[in-house]
């Protein structure tokens, strides 16, 4: 199953109960980002890196993020290969790999493929990997990624608002979010249930995988509105 990007929705005015609680940007470590390395988790709330490794040179202009799961690691690292990057997260063993669409794995267990995902062709690229558990009302300080940012929706719901004037909604079993690399950001977890997903940030493996922002202001969508089902 494909997941693109999730369409424009419909706008409608509902403020939300909880309050906002700065996580900062998911998925990097800046001064003051509670985002840290997986081994050094003590809690299950928060952001967690779990890889950042490099997948080489990227020769088209659009890759597709394909996530497989395995019964055991040894099995994942088995079918792995250059673009590919094994994790554990939620329970279950990942191989995530980048690649075109027709792309499948030799033994996994197919869960999606997200994309096309937007890039510069013929730049080295590093797959940032994260496991990202808010609470609702919690949100990602403003940032811009220096490559394609998705996500894979396991549980709740994630608001987006970015520079460009847009809301998206992820959700488990809809399209997947696809932010493209510049655009500025800000997230919010929504709903009643936590959010759970795991992150990809696709970035140029020269650049920092984000930068924060200090030059947009987001008008708040997120927190006043909502998007029908």
């Amino acid at each position: 199953m494909v997941r693109r990007a999730l369409p424009i929705a419909m706008l409608f005015l509902c403020p939300l109960l909880l309050p906002s609680k700065p996580i900062a940007a998911q998925g990097v470590a800046v001064p003051g980002d509670p985002c840290k390395p997986v081994s050094q988790r003590t809690q299950q709330i928060g952001c967690w890196i779990l890889a950042d490794d490099p997948v080489g040179q990227l020769a088209k202009a659009q890759v597709f993020w394909h996530l497989d799961t395995y019964p055991t690691r040894s099995a994942a690292e088995a079918d792995k290969g250059p673009q590919g990057v094994v994790v554990e997260s939620f329970g279950k063993v990942w191989l995530m790999t980048i690649a075109d669409e027709q792309w499948r794995s030799a033994h996994g267990d197919r869960v999606s493929e997200i994309g096309p995902l937007p890039i510069v062709a013929g730049e080295e690229y590093s797959a940032q990997l994260m496991e990202a558990i808010f609470t609702p009302g919690m949100t990602a300080a403003a940032h811009v990624h220096s490559g394609p940012e998705a996500w894979y929706a396991v549980g709740g719901e994630t608001c987006l608002e970015t520079s460009d004037g847009r809301m998206q909604i992820g959700r488990p079993g809809e399209p997947a979010v696809i932010v493209p690399m510049g655009i500025a950001m800000h997230l919010t977890a929504i709903g009643t249930e936590q959010r759970r997903s795991i992150v990809l940030i696709l970035h140029q493996s020269s650049k920092p995988a984000i930068t924060m922002v200090h030059d947009w202001t987001p008008k708040g969508l997120c927190r006043n509105n909502r998007i029908s089902r």
